[in-house]
């Protein structure tokens, strides 16, 4: 598939913000970059729950929000759960007639802390008990607003303020924990990954999830240059470089049925994303070759996947 975003941009995504620019966000922020991609795939008729995190932080400071629709602060642990709240009174409230049938979704937002550790409890609560609502992870691989601590979303080898490299360890000594599969696992409707560097499959990915009535997970790769210890104009890059090389396939799966978005028929070299990162410079030829090794052997479980649909 070829972003064509030039050609297919005015068609494809509102020329409405709702989420307006101004906010605090660091330069080349590619969570920002996918908050404003959600929000015009699904337009104003919106209920977000947000933890607490970095999006939180930046968009929302007191008297400041750059919100333009119904949003709410929760706190770290809790956004499935809140949003499994708002999503129930939305129905009580239309069946006794105080709001008008119309379709209002309800979107819980959080980074990977918030989804993969913290919140994880209440999100597989949500998934289980079948909640129509929209659940996103934009995933920047660490802990960025309180510090860059590891979280089980940071990349093996990977260094962080509590997974320093050094002479005793390489970094990140787990491997990435994989959300997406986690979420397909509870036999929900549609689960999807997706990054801003491919804005019209994000937003096409956000609509399909609007549409499929029940609970959808979107896992959204968030380039952090800060904690990743890259050049800010480089986000998009490596936004790319992570599908291009394997590391961050995109890929959805729609009532079980798995869907490679883009298949390379070559993946490029992991060293090509890691070379761009600080974060990754003290790696080994050894470190590199597992992690080589691992990305190859996931990937052709996935393009398996994909082709048996299951």
């Amino acid at each position: 598939m070829t972003e064509k975003l030039n050609v297919f941009a005015v068609r494809t995504l509102t020329q409405k913000e709702y989420f307006a620019p101004g906010h605090r966000s660091c330069q080349g922020c590619g969570e920002a970059l996918a908050v404003r991609l959600v929000l015009k795939a699904l337009g104003r008729n919106v209920i977000i729950a947000n933890a607490t995190g970095c999006m939180e932080i930046v968009s929302s400071p007191l008297p400041f929000t750059s919100w333009r629709v119904p949003w709410i602060h929760v706190a770290f642990e809790n956004t499935a759960a809140v949003a499994s709240g708002i999503e129930a009174a939305l129905k009580v409230l239309m069946r006794k007639g105080r709001l008008p049938k119309k379709k209002i979704i309800t979107l819980a937002m959080a980074g990977d802390g918030g989804t993969a550790d913290i919140g994880l409890q209440a999100l597989s609560g949500a998934l289980e008990r079948g909640h129509d609502f929209i659940y996103v992870c934009t995933d920047n691989e660490a802990y960025m607003n309180t510090g860059i601590q590891r979280s089980s979303s940071t990349p093996f080898g990977a260094s962080t303020t509590t997974s320093p490299a050094g002479r005793v360890k390489m970094g990140q000594v787990t491997w990435k924990k994989n959300m997406a599969e986690i979420a397909a696992a509870h036999k929900i409707p549609y689960v999807a990954t997706a990054c801003p560097s491919y804005p019209i499959d994000l937003v096409q990915k956000l609509k399909k999830a609007a549409d499929i009535p029940g609970p959808a997970y979107i896992h959204i790769l968030s380039v952090c240059p800060t904690g990743w210890r890259s050049a800010p104009e480089l986000s998009i890059k490596l936004g790319r470089l992570a599908v291009e090389t394997g590391i961050f396939p995109l890929y959805e799966v729609e009532y079980g049925r798995y869907r490679l978005s883009i298949d390379f028929p070559k993946l490029r070299p992991v060293t090509d994303y890691f070379n761009l990162q600080g974060r990754f410079r003290h790696l080994t030829k050894e470190a590199i070759e597992e992690i080589q090794d691992r990305v190859h052997q996931e990937y052709e479980i996935l393009k398996e996947r994909s082709k048996r649909g299951f």
